[in-house]
This record gives C-alpha cells, sequence and structure tokens, in this order.
C-alpha cells in the first residue's frame, strides 16, 4: 500500500541532502513552501507532473522518490530484518554482522 506519509518523508531527505531549503526547491518547481510543507508532512498527495519536477529539480530519477522502506517504522524495520536474517546463509550474517559493527562503532 503507498503511504503518502513516507513520500513526504522521502522528499524531504533527498532535498536535504541536496541542500536545498524548502522555500529553494518550491520556488524551483513553482510551489508555494506551505503546500511544499504539506507534501513533505504527508498531508497534501503530489501530482505526477509536481512529482516529476521535485525530481529533477533536486537531479534525481522520480523512481528515487518512492524507495522509502527504510523510513518505516522501526519495529517494522526490525521485523523485516528477522525476517531476512532467519532465511540468509550464515556467511551473509557474518558479512552483516560485521558491517552492522561497523555502523554503530
Amino acid at each position: 500500500m503507498f503511504d503518502k506519509k513516507l513520500l513526504g518523508k522521502r522528499i524531504k531527505e533527498i532535498r536535504k541532502a541536496k541542500g536545498f531549503t524548502q522555500e529553494k526547491l518550491a520556488e524551483a518547481v513553482s510551489i508555494d513552501s506551505k503546500h511544499l510543507s504539506r507534501v513533505e508532512c504527508g498531508i497534501n498527495l503530489p501530482s505526477i507532473d509536481l512529482l516529476n519536477k521535485i525530481a529533477s529539480a533536486l537531479n534525481t530519477e522520480p523512481y528515487a522518490l518512492f524507495q522509502t522502506l527504510h523510513n518505516r517504522q522501526k519495529s517494522e524495520l526490525v521485523k523485516d530484518i528477522n525476517l531476512i536474517l532467519k532465511t540468509a546463509p550464515e556467511e551473509k550474517i557474518r558479512t552483516f554482522y560485521k558491517v552492522l559493527l561497523d555502523i554503530v562503532s
């Protein structure tokens, strides 16, 4: 199921990573910054045209705006990680463990 809050969170994430303020991005796509704020908060669902303009202004592909799985609730992420680990081969689990230790230390 599509979640407009996750979409908004992803747009905000990319916007910040690209160094845009809400005002700068809103100006680049010819909308009011309040409208962009409502999109990022998951209140307003942007049109396909607006999504394309946002992706273009952020110099990213439109599909990247929908890569939202990492922004789900912590409990959902933990559940997915546990499912992956249950079926992963031992070698992959060891690699995952090493990477995880590097990230948190």
